[in-house]
């Protein structure tokens, strides 16, 4: 099964503010930089628990009827009407096999803690982080610690009229 991440970050590399806000993100995600592209390549979500309280939070449900696993050993909010969620409390291997099992070919892995381990664990393959034209000093950043190097080919950066600039990667095996 193939992981990929897509995420935005202030040039500092923080996905989000210590509380978990995002207003530093364009509204509305900005300008089209592949996200609905990337969304369409998808099977599945693999979110963590943090992720899934600040979407739940969105005006609306932005996965549409993806399927959204959430990783957490505690329980979870109701899911919105119409939303198909499921609880998995498991490690990234065991995540990556069950998904397996059931006929999922990508995943899209989302949510500060559950890339890094799925990165440790080496289950991710594809990274695009956009830069977002802000600092913010401080925040929830995407990479954690590493027990090695991760090493990355390059595949391609864009820029944006706004400002955002897009890196593509895959990961190095």
């Amino acid at each position: 099964m193939k992981a990929s991440v897509f995420v935005g970050v202030s040039v500092d590399g923080f996905m989000a503010r210590i509380d978990g806000g995002l207003d530093f993100l364009p509204p509305g995600g900005g300008e089209p930089h592949g996200y609905e592209e990337f969304m369409a390549s998808v099977d599945a979500l693999v979110i963590g628990r943090k992720t899934y309280e600040t979407v739940l939070a969105f005006d609306q449900w932005p996965y549409g009827e993806k399927p959204v696993f959430v990783m957490s050993a505690h329980p979870l909010a109701p899911a919105p009407p119409g939303a198909i969620v499921e609880h998995l409390s498991a490690s990234p291997k065991e995540v990556v096999s069950a998904l397996s099992a059931r006929g999922i070919s990508h995943v899209y892995v989302d949510g500060g803690i559950t890339i890094q381990g799925f990165l440790r664990a080496g289950l991710v393959q594809r990274l695009i982080v956009t830069r977002v034209p802000v600092l913010i000093g401080t925040g929830i950043p995407l990479f954690g610690a590493i027990p090695h190097d991760i090493a990355l080919r390059h595949v391609a950066t864009r820029s944006y009229a706004s400002g955002l600039v897009q890196s593509e990667y895959e990961v190095v095996i």
